[in-house]
């Protein structure tokens, strides 16, 4: 089944679609979480009823159609209702990340000129508190969960509801006279810009219900999605790709969403709400993966032996269905694996997964086709934020693993001279917020969006991303992270010479550190420390010890996928005689990342000091 209704042009007519479409049904949930141990569905008449008394709420307060309100909150269905509410009166949703610090947290308010807040938890809520006197702009406080004390300044949830529906009781028709456009803007999307700071996306009706149509229709050709399907929700809903992919689509096209506990009981829920689809980054996979493996490995040896077998047959087999070769013996023994152990893998995500949807970072090549053996698709797409995102997936007849697949429908791309990935379509961002210079520099004027990704396209159309043109980090999360304000803020100590901050495709940033060894050496000198080279003074514990609280201070004010966990140091300054720096004094990445590409290994495996 497609979509519900396709003539929409803003999200909330496809919002109101789907509400008029179920209501009355209670056989039906449009969302699930767990409440006392089970989980629990909301129906399509209870969130509606829910997202109108909220809407009422924000009309109440003064919040007009162009007025930004931010949401401060993890994945949950209060997220939802004061989206489709700030929707459904033409106000604009700011979504900020749960993890980020207040300083990070003002500067997008401020920014944004926020007139309202939505906070989850008291944790959340001090944040808003202790930067409030620098958002002026911000008229009104809401905190999801209940106030631990009395606050005049801040409303709860429930109490907004009741203020909503009796506003709402009192101008019937309140709803009813709104103009909203599709070139009206819906969100404003804050990302990782070059130069420390974010950067907020302009995503219009438009940008969003085009990339939710193509999606469907893209996916629909080989893997429709209906109101049987199921979904595990556990991506930042602040993340336009869970909030396309795993939200918009799949509540459009009527499927039901359910809420992961937390990150830590992904797999257990898994198991609970036995979905369909799942929408993730690849950094589930090594999860799974370890987890897998290191359960396999403890096993008794004929388990161990028989499980390898089985999964040597599921290689052959993914190859000979890659070849379109039909080999009898060998269905025979893949049918005889199934049954015994690839089976029962597949039961750990509740039995009745169609396929894993995986963006936001690169999936490793070797991930996909071992995944494949066992018997589980993973469709790897691609995009970015300025994109809302999708631009790519890969089609579940023809998986290319190390490739993100041909465009999605209604969009365009094409490889610059200089290998860039250039994108055009009706879901590339109307520009930057309040940043003409910023927009030009990424969007041409023939449309194209340059991505600062370079790849190549094959005989297939399909797309492979080859290098990055930014220098932008995406960790194993699917977070964007500039790591150049982070080494400014760690070169700025006096011991420190040089620093590289790594991560990419990894779970946290390292770094790798050059020490000033004239600070150094007056630091061992002033505690007793002896030392005959400057190799052996970089083992010294104490050492360790202080780039260890260095780090730590300068991670206080930075997102927890900024901090920097683990560290290297190395005695030898980077140069450009040794090509690890350009003419111009810039280090080379690549160079000094393949120069230390064992130690960084180690590092990553725990096998060196480690700094949380």
């Amino acid at each position: 089944m497609p979509l519900i209704n396709e003539s929409f042009k803003t999200l909330t007519e496809m919002f109101n679609a789907v509400f008029a479409h179920y209501h009355g049904r209670t056989d039906k949930f449009a969302l699930s979480r767990k409440v006392n141990g089970k989980y629990q569905g909301i129906t399509h008449d209870e969130l509606h009823r829910e997202v109108l008394a909220f809407a009422g709420f924000l009309k109440s307060i003064g919040i007009e159609k162009g007025d930004r309100v931010a949401i401060l909150s993890e994945n949950r269905p209060q997220w939802v209702v004061v989206d489709m509410a700030t929707m459904m009166i033409g106000a604009v949703n700011v979504p900020l990340y749960p993890s980020l610090p207040p300083n990070q947290i003002a500067y997008i308010i401020q920014n944004s000129e926020c007139k309202a807040v939505i906070a989850s938890t008291m944790l959340q809520l001090n944040k808003i508190r202790k930067i409030r006197a620098e958002v002026p702009t911000v008229q009104s406080v809401v905190i999801i969960n209940e106030l631990d004390a009395p606050d005049d300044s801040v409303t709860e949830f429930e109490a907004a509801k009741k203020i909503g529906e009796k506003f709402n009781h009192e101008h019937p028709n309140v709803f009813a006279n709104l103009e909203l456009s599709e070139h009206d803007l819906a969100t404003l999307v804050y990302t990782s810009g070059t130069t420390g700071n974010p950067k907020g996306v302009m995503l219009t009706h438009r940008n969003l219900c085009e990339n939710i149509k193509s999606c469907n229709e893209s996916m629909c050709k080989v893997l429709p999605i209906d109101e049987r399907d199921a979904t595990l929700s556990f991506l930042p809903l602040c993340h336009t790709y869970e909030r396309t992919a795993g939200y918009y689509l799949i509540f459009g096209c009527g499927a039901t969403i359910n809420y992961a506990e937390s990150i830590e009981t992904i797999t257990m829920n898994l198991a609970e709400v036995r979905p369909t689809i799942v929408v993730t980054v690849p950094r589930l996979f090594e999860r799974i993966k370890s987890g897998l493996f290191k359960s396999v490995d403890s096993s008794p040896a004929a388990k161990k032996k028989l499980f390898y077998w089985a999964l040597n047959v599921g290689y052959a087999h993914a190859k000979a269905k890659r070849e379109k070769r039909f080999a009898p013996i060998l269905a025979a023994q893949y049918a005889l694996a199934d049954s015994l152990v690839l089976s029962k893998v597949k039961e750990r995500f509740g039995g009745r997964l169609r396929y894993f949807i995986s963006g936001g970072a690169a999936l490793p090549k070797e991930t996909g086709e071992l995944f494949e053996a066992l018997g589980i698709t993973i469709l790897e797409g691609y995009g970015l934020t300025e994109t809302s995102p999708v631009t790519h997936v890969n089609r579940a007849h023809l998986v290319k693993y190390g490739t993100v697949g041909p465009p999605i429908h209604n969009v365009e791309h094409k490889i610059a001279p200089d290998g860039e990935i250039l994108l055009r379509g009706p879901n590339v961002m109307k520009g930057y917020w309040r940043d003409e210079q910023a927009t030009k520099e990424v969007i041409d004027e023939d449309g194209w969006f340059h991505t600062g990704d370079i790849g190549e396209i094959d005989e297939d159309n399909y797309l492979k991303i080859t290098d990055r043109k930014k220098h932008i980090i995406v960790n194993s999360g699917g977070k964007n992270i500039a790591p150049l304000p982070i080494e400014n803020l760690i070169a700025a100590n006096p011991l420190v010479e040089q620093v590289v901050v790594i991560g990419e495709k990894r779970p946290f940033l390292s770094a790798i550190i050059v020490p000033n060894f004239d600070t150094l050496k007056t630091f061992a000198d002033q505690n007793g420390i002896k030392y005959e080279s400057n190799s052996e003074l970089m083992q010294k514990e104490e050492v360790k010890k202080l780039y260890d609280d260095l780090l730590r201070k300068i991670s206080r004010d930075l997102a927890s996928h900024e901090k920097v966990r683990r560290f290297l140091l190395v005695a030898e300054q980077f140069s450009i005689d040794k090509g690890e720096m350009t003419p111009t004094l810039k280090i080379k990445r690549k160079v000094v990342e393949q120069k230390f590409k064992d130690e960084i290994e180690a590092l990553y495996k725990g096998l060196v000091y480690e700094a949380d």
